[in-house]
């Protein structure tokens, strides 16, 4: 029943989607040439806010958890499980407080509406996974505005998306890397459910009437921790939400 509503509700939810996404291209660059940065940002944040409630076109309801009391004058690292391209909105329309940047492949910076823009001037690190030594240099610039700036960035330790939902093991690299030019940043893991059943059949049909979940857990302080056991534990504490055993 949920694929064959998707293939009514599909076109509808990609017309919205869609839309959002040129509309919002034009602002970000007004935004950002005239007004600066702060502005830019407040553009890409009401942008994700519509990119997010485009599942109601999908009848998917949305779910933030945050129970902790988190820093906003000290860098932040989430680490979060990864199940499709739908988690990434609303990560960054319910961090928009923690100012959530990410690392990204260098190909996504041309050709698609509003996140390719967004991607060049938002401040995150955009990677060209065939070149180690451009990523690293990448990635621990920024970390370095982490650290100027209060931001946050958001990794996906698996690497690549579950398809299926069942989490990957977590590679400690990121964390790592980031950590080296942000040493007191606290990590905060966050557990993904559900977002992976939109896509099980492929771009098309999307899938409908599901419960997409993000939950905030308990943040790691990575003082006496080596990269190893932060991302392990991170890695548990996301399994057992989802209670997926390691």
């Amino acid at each position: 029943m949920s694929k064959l509503f998707g293939y009514l509700l599909t076109p509808i939810f990609y017309l919205f989607f869609g839309l959002s996404l040129c509309v919002f291209h034009p602002i970000q660059w007004i935004c950002y040439k005239l007004f600066g940065y702060k502005a830019h940002k407040t553009s890409v944040d009401i942008l994700n806010l519509f990119l997010t409630y485009c599942q109601i076109f999908l009848f998917n309801s949305i779910s933030f958890k945050n129970e902790y009391n988190l820093p906003t004058d000290r860098p932040i690292i989430f680490a979060a499980n990864h199940q499709s391209m739908y988690d990434i909105p609303s990560l960054i329309w319910f961090l928009r407080k923690y100012s959530a940047k990410f690392i990204s492949k260098i190909e996504l910076t041309k050709g698609i509406p509003s996140i390719s823009i967004n991607l060049r001037l938002g401040g995150g690190a955009n990677i060209n996974r065939k070149d180690n030594k451009q990523a690293i240099s990448e990635i621990i610039k920024l970390g370095r505005r982490m650290k100027e700036n209060y931001w946050s960035t958001v990794i996906f330790p698996e690497g690549t998306r579950a398809k299926d939902g069942m989490v990957k093991q977590f590679q400690f690299g990121g964390i790592a890397t980031i950590l080296k030019a942000v040493p007191n940043a606290l990590v905060v893991p966050i557990a993904i459910e559900n977002s992976w059943k939109i896509v099980r059949f492929g771009m098309f049909p999307l899938t409908t009437g599901h419960d997409l979940k993000w939950t905030v857990l308990k943040p790691i302080e990575p003082a006496e921790k080596t990269p190893n056991e932060i991302t392990l534990e991170v890695e548990t504490e996301i399994r057992k939400v989802l209670g997926q055993e390691i």
